[in-house]
């Protein structure tokens, strides 16, 4: 595979008079994770359903793994997994049944078969409950199942569709490092997610779509740089410091309830010295102080206009 696992050009899709991808431009890195956030209805499904085939665009050029989507979708299709947002596991099979059923469907011969589905077992923590069926495993153990069925077939490219909807922190810590681990191996992650911080932790590039453009690109850390609102909190033991240092510090915002103030800054040494050197010089001493910075809540915020809350309905 080339070093561009993805590369999209100026992809367009309409249903009828209703434009859903207007012109996009994606690019993807072999070996990396990607992830494409968007508030509901911005497009993001119709990208993957584009990518993996499914759906075929109106206009613009898409390559996945080296291959013309239009042109050659069964070398793509042999490229890739797809990892929906709800798992597509047989629930009246057991977990080793399920992995077998798809390493019957991929042809793979029974010796090679049957060390697969042992090997997968065996990296996704399955084998004390591979002979239950798949109806009594908790939604993590499924999520799990979902992903190893995935790697059946050895896909390069993986697409993952909210893969941690509905799990609890710890069931949901647990399948980032799986990915981790993936791309650890070589394999590329196309992930679409709700929750932010999953992008933030695991993405090393993001592109925020919206209403069927791309409004943003890059690392999660380029994308909070163009947000303003970096600031340092200092907290504050009595009343009577907090209003001593608003009256020093002017254009800082007080928060009564947590004694304390929100000072803008670029974050930088020189300025927070200066900062603490202006509190010294009044006399006024800090319980303590942080350097807060915009997170991709306040991202997806400034570029959508809508919070998470409001996207993930």
């Amino acid at each position: 595979m080339t070093s561009s696992a993805i590369a999209v050009s100026g992809l367009r899709k309409a249903y009828k008079d209703k434009v859903v991808l207007d012109g996009i431009d994606l690019h993807v890195r072999a070996g990396t994770i990607f992830s494409l956030l968007g508030p509901n209805g911005a497009g993001k499904t119709t990208t993957v359903n584009v990518l993996t085939t499914l759906v075929k665009a109106d206009g613009g050029t898409v390559r996945v793994a080296g291959h013309d989507v239009a042109t050659q979708a069964k070398a793509v299709r042999a490229a890739i997994g797809v990892t929906g947002q709800f798992a597509a596991v047989d629930e009246l099979l057991t977990g080793r049944e399920n992995l077998q059923l798809m390493v019957d469907l991929s042809r793979m011969p029974a010796k090679g078969g049957t060390r697969v589905v042992t090997e997968l077992l065996e990296r996704f923590d399955l084998v004390e409950s591979a002979q239950k069926p798949v109806s009594t495993y908790s939604g993590g153990m499924r999520r799990k199942l979902d992903l190893a069925m995935t790697l059946v077939g050895n896909p390069r490219i993986i697409f993952l569709d909210e893969p941690t909807t509905g799990l609890d922190p710890r069931s949901r810590r647990t399948m980032w490092s799986i990915i981790r681990d993936l791309v650890a191996d070589g394999v590329t992650i196309f992930l679409t997610t709700q929750y932010l911080e999953e992008a933030d932790q695991l993405a090393d590039r993001i592109a925020v779509l919206d209403q069927g453009r791309l409004v943003a690109q890059g690392t999660p850390d380029d994308l909070k740089r163009q947000i303003p609102g970096t600031h340092v909190r200092l907290r504050f033991t009595t009343v009577a410091e907090l209003d001593a240092a608003a009256r020093v510090l002017s254009d800082s915002r007080r928060d009564d309830e947590a004694l304390a103030l929100r000072v803008p800054s670029d974050g930088g040494t020189k300025s927070l010295r200066a900062l603490l050197d202006r509190l010294d010089e009044y006399a006024i001493g800090a319980e303590g102080f942080s350097v807060q910075t915009p997170d991709l809540d306040d991202v997806f915020l400034a570029l959508t206009g809508r919070t998470t809350e409001v996207a993930a309905k």
